[in-house]
């Protein structure tokens, strides 16, 4: 499993960090985010939707609709789970069309996913190291994400 761990120092900077992730995104990807709250997850999303020519003010964390999407280079699907209790709450809303399709999937809260969690995917995990930096681990899970790691990070490390 291929591993990067950034440190954002500013919430700019882990937008940058999103945007330059898009850059490499040709659809059909998944992005799971785990995270305490605060921790920047919507944050890297709003990075995401501008890589991908959206308006990253457009980007809102959707915890009481599940699901907002967004057309722009690719679509963008961003779930937000914090409030699923049962697995079948996430079946009911037609999870595969969207995880499975052309577009961009980014999950937040994806642990509440269980045993519907993709087998394959990228794995975020964000966390608080002081009140504006945030330590971003990403893991590949599957090759495809293990060349996005390595493309987005070649240049850098």
């Amino acid at each position: 499993m291929s591993v990067v761990t950034v440190l954002s120092h500013h919430p700019d900077e882990t937008m940058k960090l999103g945007a330059s992730f898009a850059q490499h995104l040709k659809g059909g990807e998944i992005l799971c985010l785990w995270g305490d709250l605060g921790t920047g997850k919507t944050t890297f999303i709003k990075g995401i939707a501008c890589g991908l020519k959206i308006d990253p003010a457009k980007v809102q964390s959707p915890t009481f609709v599940l699901m907002d999407a967004y057309e722009g280079r690719l679509p963008l699907f961003h779930f937000d789970l914090y409030r699923i209790e049962h697995e079948k709450e996430i079946l009911a809303l037609g999870y595969e069309e969207y995880f499975y399709g052309q577009g961009v999937t980014v999950v937040e809260w994806a642990q509440k996913l269980g045993s519907l969690l993709p087998r394959e995917y990228l794995r975020l995990e964000l966390s608080h190291k002081t009140e504006n930096e945030r330590l971003i681990q990403i893991s590949a899970l599957g090759k495809h994400y293990a060349d996005l790691i390595h493309r987005n990070f070649q240049s850098e490390f």
